[in-house]
C-alpha cells in the first residue's frame, strides 16, 4: 500500500483566466495563457515526484 496522495492536474477556464489544478488540492495561479497554466500544472507534478510528469496535458 502506498502512502503517497494521487496527482492528477487539469485546467479550468473563468472567464480570461485558466488555472490548473490538481487532485491534491494544489491550485496554481490565474493566467490568461492556458500554455502558462499547463506549465504550471506539469511543475507541480515534478515536484510532486508524481509518475507520468512531463506528459501533456489536456
Amino acid at each position: 500500500m502506498s502512502d503517497r496522495v494521487p496527482h492528477a492536474t487539469s485546467t479550468t477556464e473563468r472567464g480570461s483566466f485558466c488555472t490548473a489544478r490538481c487532485t491534491c488540492g494544489w491550485r496554481g495561479p490565474a493566467r490568461r495563457a492556458r500554455s502558462q497554466a499547463r506549465t504550471d500544472a506539469e511543475r507541480h507534478l515534478a515536484d510532486a515526484g508524481a509518475p507520468g510528469a512531463g506528459s501533456p496535458l489536456e
